[in-house]
């Protein structure tokens, strides 16, 4: 089809495109006219989420914003805000709403669920693409409820926004406040054990203890060292080969040495009164006597210390042995000190390991106990709608619509026109002649022009003015 053909159809059947345009706006009039004028308040909420939070001190990441004003919106629209609407408007609280109710569901399930969903259906809630607004708008026939529905609806979201927080919050306060009851008394338990275990062993510092009874080892060690080389040194004397008088202890004695010396002047003295008196003198008796007693002296010292080297030998592997004794029974001191410090470090891993957990969960407790108990959101309401005015309705738009209805009719004229000329086919051009003949057109005589027409009143008679002569085919 060609747009010469598609001229000559739309000439043909004008009427029935016009018809079906006039229809359309016709029907769209009346259907606008018929129908009650509807109004749309809007009130807007600005929800703030740069602000930290008052309890955890937090501040949402910026890539969770487009995520969380889909939720903030789907919060709006949620079943729970409306009932809440609901409460807060008294709707359920009307005998003629309760009727309605009745009549529309025979008693059957909740009146506050069907109120909400009825408000639903004229509720939309647009986010702001560039900012942190939503737009809460409510359609109502009414311009007064229109407002009074959209400002409880951004009130109601406000107080939901803020159950939604102190709900879970006032749960985990409960479950931290129970669990730490259990903690504390855990802690208790492990702290009376401690105390207990410390009275009975009677601890008090056991680090300190254990460092003094580690010296007092140390020096009981360092007494047997020196009591060893004092046993040694007498048991060789002891074991030395010789007389006593030998021994270095008797020789270098000062008395020894004085004995001796007293010893070699009178035998020499004696000696020579020998020589001069005879040894019958009685001087030389004398001599003779006094030389036996020094010598009698000086054996009794020699035996005086060759004794006392005896008893610092027996003294010394006496005291070996008590040192010894005394050193094993220093070590198994030690042992239990370290086994009583083992224990009680048990025992005070569980008491700190009983505090941390009382302390953790007593900061949760408090945190959720604050949370359970705020009033204030991140939600504030920015603009409170009005009820608009009469004559500012927002549906029917009735000039929109008749618009509308004719770009509409026109195309649904001309679509008439075409399927019409579908179902009955006739000549209106030369190409139509050839189509249907088969054989090509040799002469064709065309239209005259008449006297003074334009080419305007030509296309005006070829879309539906008087029409004009056809053009003859030969």
């Amino acid at each position: 089809m060609n747009f010469q053909r598609f001229l000559l159809i739309l000439r043909a059947r004008y009427k029935v495109a016009l018809y079906a345009m006039l229809c359309t706006v016709a029907v769209t009039l009346v259907v606008n006219l018929s129908l009650p004028n509807q109004y749309t308040a809007s009130a807007s909420v600005l929800v703030d989420i740069k602000s930290p939070d008052p309890i955890a001190g937090m501040i949402l990441p910026a890539l969770m914003m487009p995520g969380y004003m889909a939720t903030q919106v789907d919060i709006i629209n949620s079943d729970r805000v409306s009932r809440r609407v609901v409460k807060s408007l008294k709707l359920d609280e009307a005998p003629e709403v309760r009727q309605q109710w009745q009549n529309a569901t025979n008693g059957k399930g909740q009146l506050d669920t069907w109120l909400a969903e009825r408000l639903q259906k004229k509720l939309n809630v647009k986010p702001s693409r560039v900012s942190n607004v939503v737009v809460i708008d409510y359609v109502s026939p009414d311009p007064a409820f229109a407002a009074l529905a959209a400002n409880a609806y951004a009130q109601a979201y406000i107080d939901t926004n803020i159950d939604l927080v102190v709900e879970p919050a006032a749960q985990y306060a409960h479950w931290f406040g129970q669990q730490g009851k259990d903690l504390r008394d855990r802690l208790e338990t492990a702290q009376a054990l401690l105390s207990k275990y410390q009275q009975n062993k009677g601890i008090v510092a056991t680090d300190e203890r254990l460092d003094n009874e580690t010296a007092r080892l140390h020096e009981l060690s360092s007494q047997l060292s020196v009591v060893q080389g004092q046993t040694v040194e007498t048991d060789s004397k002891q074991r030395s080969s010789g007389s006593p008088e030998t021994l270095a202890d008797v020789v270098t004695n000062p008395v020894i040495m004085s004995l001796k010396t007293d010893i070699a002047r009178l035998e020499a003295r004696r000696q020579e009164m020998a020589v001069n008196l005879g040894r019958n003198h009685p001087q030389y008796q004398r001599a003779e006597a006094e030389v036996a007693t020094l010598k009698q002296k000086m054996n009794d010292e020699v035996g005086r210390i060759t004794g006392s080297i005896k008893t610092s030998n027996h003294i010394s592997l006496s005291k070996e042995g008590e040192l010894r004794a005394a050193i094993e029974a220093q070590k198994l001191k030690l042992l239990n000190i370290k086994r009583q410090r083992d224990e009680l470090a048990v025992l005070q891993r569980d008491v700190e390991s009983a505090q941390k957990a009382y302390d953790a969960v007593t900061q949760r407790f408090t945190q959720t106990n604050l949370e359970s108990k705020v009033t204030q959101t991140n939600i504030s309401i920015l603009a409170a709608a009005t009820a608009p005015l009469k004559s500012e309705s927002s549906s029917p738009k009735i000039l929109r619509n008749i618009v509308l209805a004719i770009f509409l009719g026109f195309w649904m004229g001309i679509g008439m026109a075409l399927v019409m000329e579908r179902l009955d086919r006739r000549v209106r051009s030369a190409g139509d002649v050839e189509r249907m003949l088969g054989q090509p057109i040799l002469v064709e005589i065309a239209q005259q022009r008449r006297p003074g027409e334009s080419m305007w009143m030509r296309f005006r008679h070829l879309l539906g003015g008087s029409p004009a002569r056809s053009s003859r085919a030969t």
